[in-house]
């Protein structure tokens, strides 16, 4: 276990809030995850289930029902008292929205013990557009994880110049006992320094195929072949799941909005949300 961090909270469960909550309770800590409604935890608990099924196919030490234990030992809940009442540390991975992240955290600073850590894993949001509203400038920072966790185990730890230094490490700490590589930031950078790489590559595709370029398919392939990539843009956007793209270009710029437009009306709208949903820029089988 990792210093004074026993009990986790997670809120979210998409696709990387479900991942990281999965991940933080198969390494042995006590973990809580919230979603809205019941609906969301009825999804979440499919996901537990999905990846207690990679985990034994891919994580070693996951088989004789490790897995399967770790998702049923995750504690499902749409109270976010409940939720916060315990927790060490409180990870926010709720939609990409500046105004509901800050909702969320000022109704959490009024909920969780003075002691609690407050983590976002906001991919392009500053934490210092947060942290006053946690109530908690000196226990808040940023914590962001890559998709697919068990594979792609980076753990981004940002503060602000607000952030307790000691606090600091025990995230760092934390990181590295569920399994992650800590990839300390020395000051705030939007993006990070994953998604200040991926999301222009990402962007530049989209602008590609919605100004009528070049068909996904065709920009995927030319990215594979010429770089040696294992997957091209739009097979890494079906990944994320094309809400949270969306959701960071409907916030940012007029060329953003434009792609924001595209995806909505040609993908999103169409029930066409990525791998989870069965069907993005490439139709999967269940």
């Amino acid at each position: 276990m990792s210093g004074t961090i026993r009990k986790v909270s997670v809120l979210g469960t998409g696709v990387l809030g479900s991942q990281i909550a999965f991940q933080t309770a198969f390494h042995g800590f006590e973990v809580t995850a919230y979603d809205i409604n019941d609906e969301a935890l009825t999804a979440a608990h499919e996901r537990f289930d999905k990846l207690a099924t990679t985990y034994r196919e891919q994580v070693p030490g996951a088989g004789d029902g490790k897995a399967e234990a770790t998702a049923a030992g995750v504690t499902l809940t749409s109270d976010l008292a409940e939720a916060a009442r315990d927790a060490d540390l409180i990870i926010e991975a709720v939609p990409e929205v500046l105004s509901i992240k800050q909702d969320t955290y000022r109704r959490l600073g009024e909920l969780a013990p003075e002691h609690t850590i407050f983590a976002t894993n906001s991919s392009t949001l500053l934490p210092s557009d947060m942290r006053d509203a946690t109530g908690r400038p000196d226990r808040f920072l940023a914590l962001h994880f890559a998709n697919q966790v068990w594979h792609f185990n980076t753990a981004e730890v940002m503060g602000t110049e607000d952030t307790d230094p000691k606090v600091y490490q025990v995230v760092v700490e934390f990181a590295r006992a569920i399994g992650m590589v800590p990839i300390e930031l020395h000051k705030e950078k939007a993006g990070y320094v994953l998604n200040s790489l991926l999301v222009p590559f990402l962007n530049s595709a989209m602008a590609l195929a919605a100004g009528g370029y070049a068909e996904p398919k065709a920009v995927d392939e030319t990215w594979r072949i010429g770089t040696g990539a294992p997957a091209g843009p739009f097979q890494i956007l079906d990944i994320v799941g094309l809400t949270t793209p969306y959701n960071i270009l409907v916030n940012s710029g007029e060329e953003g909005k434009k792609l924001a437009q595209w995806l909505k009306s040609e993908y999103i709208d169409k029930g066409k949300l990525g791998l989870a949903s069965g069907e993005g820029f490439y139709r999967y089988n269940a």
